[in-house]
């Protein structure tokens, strides 16, 4: 029986993406408004569409549907696949902290991203982490523009797949940004952070996380943050 949802954020976290994945915000904007983004946008933790509201509202744009918006993203990450195959890379330790958690029978693991779903799949299957999620529970950038909205949203997939709720204690989201960790704690998950990505160990451990990691290289000690953050997984490990 699955007792543990395991939600991973992707860049920072899993991934490396060379800033491939920055470039493709202003070349949205360029693309569906005609003119060049004179400014740019912190993106780290946030939802590709909120990301897009805030270039779109700095440039005084509005009026622009949704459903462009995200077409136009996967556009664009789409025609950077082969630069983010070669620029980009898996994080050290991420393919085998993923074959351990699939390998527990106790463990549900998917993602949950600010990337829209067509994004979160094209990045994970460009360097084979793909296999590894079970994508359809997972909550994504086109779910919610907030965050911290999308811990719901991944609880009630998986509470649908597997027929019986994970409460906040058997969630567990694992990224690499205070954004994340504010996230988890707001929406109803316990957070392990991993201090892979732009945010130092102490700033993660400021914004609440449950625990912290320096980065993925020791499966052991990622099974036992999860272990101690979720007692739920110990029994039935």
């Amino acid at each position: 029986m699955k007792r543990l949802l395991l939600l991973w954020d992707i860049d920072g976290t899993l991934i490396d993406g060379d800033h491939i994945g920055a470039a493709v915000y202003p070349a949205a904007f360029e693309r569906l408004t005609g003119r060049p983004a004179l400014h740019r946008v912190t993106t780290a933790g946030r939802t590709e569409l909120d990301i897009m509201d805030e270039l779109f509202a700095r440039h005084g744009v509005g009026g622009i549907a949704p459903e462009l918006v995200t077409a136009e993203l996967a556009a664009q990450l789409g025609r950077r696949a082969a630069e983010l195959r070669t620029a980009g890379r898996a994080l050290p330790g991420a393919v085998e902290a993923l074959r351990a958690m699939e390998a527990r029978a106790d463990v549900a693991q998917s993602v949950l991203t600010g990337n829209l779903r067509a994004n979160a799949e094209l990045k994970l299957r460009t360097f084979g982490l793909a296999g590894f999620m079970d994508f359809p529970v997972g909550a994504y950038g086109g779910d919610a523009r907030e965050r911290a909205a999308l811990v719901p949203v991944a609880r009630r997939r998986a509470a649908a797949a597997y027929g019986h709720a994970f409460a906040a204690d058997r969630t567990v989201l694992i990224g690499d940004t205070p954004r994340d960790v504010h996230a988890g704690r707001t929406g109803g998950a316990r957070v392990i952070a991993v201090a892979s990505g732009a945010s130092s160990a102490a700033e993660l451990r400021e914004a609440g996380a449950d625990a912290v990691l320096a980065d993925l290289r020791d499966t052991a000690a990622l099974i036992r943050a999860v272990e101690e953050t979720a007692p739920a997984a110990r029994s039935s490990g």
